[in-house]
């Protein structure tokens, strides 16, 4: 089998890029923002507040949970959802990261 193009970068690279990937859409943003607002919840209480069918929220809640932005329970017949505060740091310590380094990019010296 071929090389992937993703071989071609850090194990560390490519996780963030997956990380990203998944907060690329506005749902999932929502997603996370209601998590936020609660200690944990059910797919039924996002179906509630969002605007999206049940299995769309399924699907967003999936994409989440496989890349460990989320994590899910069993509790009875749902499942109960509730933010992954180990991979938000990594986000984090990212995002820190990268705006230290270009604030070292001083006005008009840069771009």
């Amino acid at each position: 089998m071929g090389i992937s193009k993703s071989d071609f970068f850090t194990e560390d690279q490519n996780e963030m890029a997956n990380l990203m990937k998944a907060l690329g859409h506005p749902a999932r943003i929502a997603i996370i923002e209601f998590l936020l607002k609660k200690e944990n919840c059910i797919c039924g209480d996002i179906v509630n507040e969002l605007p999206l069918s049940q299995p769309t929220i399924s699907q967003h809640l999936k994409e989440l949970k496989n890349v460990n932005i989320i994590k899910g329970s069993v509790d009875g017949n749902s499942i109960c959802y509730c933010l992954n505060l180990e991979t938000l740091e990594k986000i984090q310590k990212y995002v820190q990261i990268t705006i230290t380094g270009a604030t070292k990019c001083k006005p008009g010296e840069c771009c």
